[in-house]
């Protein structure tokens, strides 16, 4: 079931521990893939939308996938990728951000993509640059099913964690240099791959959706203070077994 409404007071509060949590991350060695996924459950938690994902660029020029709440999402973004449309493409490649409200009038602009998330069940979407002058490293993608537009202030209010995350990035880059950063992404990418193919071991072990395999890796290596990526790691090379994770996904919910 969804969760009932915050009210003002709530989501005031829960907004500052949400830019607290991103800048204290970011202070410090972070794990990108892990403050990525905390940027968009944050969009969903705190903002009026469905769903969020985010892609970055790469450093030569492509496109990836690094982030997004549900797997749903993810199969969204990997379809902007191979079609060159939607969104967060050409809110990468121009800068700016890209407001659409309704769906059904995007045909013409996007033939392939706009029908695709429809069909998904999406009435809006809009995407958001990563970019710090002129520095565009991606952008965060907000999905709606409502056919009222989002909210400026809650546009805004995903801009703003979208900077705290990219301000925190770019610094990186800047202390690291671009060799050592293009290595830092590439492992971040190398990292993905790796969760991906945890999720799809826990999914088969377990009898679950993408979705909640991925809770119970995060939640794993979050209860051991362990970065999600080690987490992936040791279950894929067999260091952990799929039934430790699954057990101590059951003993967490028969807690809560």
């Amino acid at each position: 079931m969804p969760e009932p409404p915050l009210s003002g007071r709530e989501r005031e509060s829960r907004l500052l521990d949400a830019f607290v949590q991103m800048a204290d991350t970011l202070v410090d060695h972070y794990d990108i893939v892990d403050v990525l996924h905390e940027l968009v459950s944050h969009c969903v938690r705190l903002l009026d939308t469905a769903a969020a994902g985010l892609l970055m660029s790469d450093q030569r020029g492509s496109l990836q996938v690094l982030a997004c709440s549900t797997e749903q999402t993810r199969v969204l973004e990997l379809y902007q990728i191979q079609t060159s449309e939607g969104p967060c493409w050409d809110c990468v490649h121009s800068g700016t951000p890209v407001s659409v409200a309704d769906l059904a009038t995007a045909s013409d602009r996007w033939p392939r993509f706009a029908p695709r998330a429809a069909s998904e069940g999406f009435t809006a979407v809009y995407a958001l640059p990563m970019r710090l002058r002129r520095e565009t490293i991606g952008a965060l993608n907000l999905f709606r099913r409502q056919r009222n537009p989002v909210s400026d202030r809650d546009l805004q209010t995903a801009q703003a964690l979208a900077d705290t995350a990219t301000i925190g990035i770019l610094h990186e880059r800047a202390i690291r240099r671009s060799e050592v950063l293009t290595e830092q992404l590439q492992v971040a990418l190398h990292n993905r791959v790796l969760i991906e193919q945890a999720k799809g071991v826990l999914a088969q072990a377990g009898t679950l959706g993408m979705d909640q395999a991925f809770e119970a890796l995060r939640g794993y290596g979050r209860r051991r203070g362990t970065r999600l990526s080690d987490v992936a790691q040791q279950l894929v090379t067999g260091a952990i077994s799929p039934d430790t994770v699954l057990t101590d996904r059951y003993r967490s919910d028969s807690r809560n």
